[in-house]
Parts: C-alpha cells; structure tokens; sequence
C-alpha cells in the first residue's frame, strides 16, 4: 500500500505542473518537450459513471467477462488493461440506465467517492432532456448545472487527487428524436454548454463528443452511429472511446502508447 501511495504521488505531482500551462476549453495543456514526462503509478482505480450509455447492460457481479458492459467503458478499460497490465488497474462502471443527473446525486457517496477513483468519467445529460421533452420528473438546464457543480465540488473537496474526464452528452437526428428534433436539441445544447463551463471553471479534462457524431454522418448515416437518436451502435461507442483516450492522453500522457 505504501507503495502505491508513493507512487500515486509522484503520478499526482506530475499532472499538477501538467496542469499549470493550461488553454482551451478543457483547462489541459501537455507539458513542452523536454520537460517532466508523466510516468504511470503501479495501480489506478478508473471509474465511469453515467446513464445507459455507460451502464452497456453491465453485470451487477464480479463476473469479469461482463462486467463492464458492451459500450464505451468496456473499450476504454480492455484496452488501456492490455496494454498497461503489468499495472493490474483497475475499473468500475456504475453507469446505470434511464439515470438523470439527480439520480447520481442520490448515490454520488456509495458510487463514487466511496470507489476512491484516480480517474473518474462521467457521461450524463440525455435522460435530464428527456425529462423536459415528456413533461415528467422533470431537470430543468439550471437544476442540472447547480447538481452537477455539487457533485464535482465534492469530488473536488473528498479526492483532491481525482482526475475528473467530463464528457458532453449528444444527439443525433433518429427515431424520436429527430421527430421532436428543435426541442431535443435546444435543451440539451443547454446541458452541453453547462458541461463546458463546469470543465472551465474546475479545469477537467473534457470530452467533445457532439462534434465528433455529427461529423461522422458524413461517414455513414446517423442510424449507422445511434440507432435511436441516443444511444450508440458498436460503431458509436468507437467513437467515444477513440475520442476519449485522444483528450484524457492530453493530461494522462501514458495513455499515447495505445495506438487508435
């Protein structure tokens, strides 16, 4: 344990001066060539936390081989588990499905500060416009922002060390949602422009990802990235998990090894 504690520190020392030179939305700039390369402690804890998008059917055992799930959790984690696994990280999925931003409030402690993550992703916002597009349970934009600001602060306050990854919820034009299309995409526009300034303001890594489905239309058709307008295909979770790694490697530089 000491171990690991003193190697965790050396890991934190380093992101903080990565963290002194910072541009950009993210709040992250790498450090100059030359300058202190940031090495890998002998163990992370990574944790994703969100709605169906991250919960991918995950299991709720320890059965290795589902536990967690089939989206974009489980190719982060088989990767970055092959290529550092002389590491032994470790990682959680707590995404659970038709979650909104207060249902995470209500299991923050046990979810999450409880795991005592090193590296801690959170994917929510579409279940809190969907919300606002039936007309039931509803989370207003501004309720989302005040939840989400607290959930981060007490992060922020109970593991000051935690690499917090923000990720911007998306749409795309399917099913539904393209059927009530101005409303989906006004109010979550809102929501994404809430995760950005809370990434700003506490200087997270974040995760553009509405661009990155957008563009990819011009691929394929958006049904060929999310079959309903929200939630991703295979090909989809692709996405998110190539984009991720690309923002997170920007802070966490050992993550570079892993060739997309």
């Amino acid at each position: 344990m000491a171990a690991y504690q003193n190697s965790r520190r050396v890991f934190i020392k380093k992101t903080t001066l990565a963290g002194l030179a910072v541009t950009g939305i993210s709040g992250i700039q790498t450090l100059a060539a030359g300058t202190h390369e940031m090495v890998q402690p002998d163990q992370l804890n990574f944790l994703f936390q969100g709605d169906s998008i991250t919960d991918g059917n995950r299991g709720r055992n320890n059965d290795p081989n589902h536990i967690m799930g089939h989206g974009y959790a489980f190719s982060i984690a088989s990767r970055v588990g092959e290529v550092f696994a002389e590491k032994n990280n470790r990682f959680y999925n707590r995404g659970i499905s038709g979650n909104k931003i207060t249902d995470l409030e209500k299991r923050w402690q046990t979810d999450t500060i409880d795991l005592k993550p090193d590296v801690l992703s959170i994917l929510i916002g579409i279940n809190d416009t969907d919300s606002v597009i039936r007309n039931k349970n509803v989370v207003t934009p501004e309720k989302y922002e005040e939840v989400y600001r607290s959930l981060v602060t007490q992060t922020r306050n109970q593991l000051p060390d935690c690499i917090l990854v923000l990720c911007e919820p998306f749409i795309l034009p399917v099913g539904r949602v393209k059927e009530n299309w101005t409303l989906f995409n006004d109010d979550l526009q809102k929501r994404q422009q809430a995760v950005r300034r809370l990434s700003q303001e506490f200087k997270t890594i974040f995760v553009p990802l509405q661009k990155i489905f957008s563009d990819a239309v011009s691929r394929a058709a958006a049904e060929y990235w999310m079959w309903d307008g929200i939630h991703p295909t295979y090909s989809g979770h692709e996405l998110i998990t190539k984009e991720w790694i690309k923002q997170v490697s920007k802070e966490l530089r050992f993550l570079r090894k892993i060739k997309s």
